[in-house]
């Protein structure tokens, strides 16, 4: 099984959880999505990301919104960068994917975050752009707003961060294959590889 440790304010994990799928169904290979707070993971073991931000290097800049749009256009994707907030707070929009998973509709909703945030530049930390994806997906907003608020899903949401973090994990998206760490959009093939091999052997 694939696990994925995904946050929904990255662009590379949006290309990923995008990807990833494709992969999957490909391989037939089960995915376990995890939601977690990258903000936690960065202010826990990777801080380096700060001070990247506030201190940019212009040339590798340029070249990594470059890169993003390649591989935007590759996956059939539209990624803007958002110029008013970014980063943004996610921490509702993961509980939500959590609140969401038993009931079959973390998928639709991790989707529709990451298209409201990458592709139209709405901000996912409001309630009334949440509201609007659930709505979308047909989800009871009042509920929804009920249930990322339970202790329990909270709670979920620190347990799979402090998880990526004891395994190895540094950022999002963060990829196993039981004990095998991958991180990152681009290392997908890696893990088609290693599951190929894995059957193969």
């Amino acid at each position: 099984m694939i696990e994925f440790f995904f946050d929904c304010s990255s662009p590379w994990t949006y290309l990923a959880f995008h990807n990833i799928q494709r992969l999957a169904a490909e391989l037939q290979e089960p995915i376990a999505w995890r939601p977690v707070l990258v903000g936690g993971i960065f202010n826990s073991v990777n801080p380096s990301v700060y001070a990247m931000r506030d201190n940019p290097v212009p040339a590798k800049q340029a070249y990594m919104l470059k890169d993003l749009q390649d591989w935007a256009r590759a996956a059939g994707l539209k990624i803007v960068m958002p110029p008013k907030v970014f980063p943004v707070n996610s921490v509702k929009a993961m509980r939500g994917c959590l609140w969401l998973a038993p009931r079959g509709q973390l998928l639709p909703f991790a989707s529709a975050v990451f298209e409201a945030y990458w592709a139209r530049e709405e901000d996912i930390s409001q309630d009334p752009v949440l509201l609007k994806i659930c709505e979308q997906i047909g989800v009871n907003g009042d509920e929804f707003l009920a249930g990322i608020a339970q202790p329990a899903i909270k709670e979920q949401l620190k347990a799979n961060t402090e998880e990526v973090i004891r395994r190895g994990g540094f950022g999002s998206p963060t990829i196993y294959l039981g004990n095998d760490m991958y991180f990152g959009n681009d290392r997908l093939p890696l893990v088609k590889a290693a599951i190929l091999q894995r059957r193969a052997a």
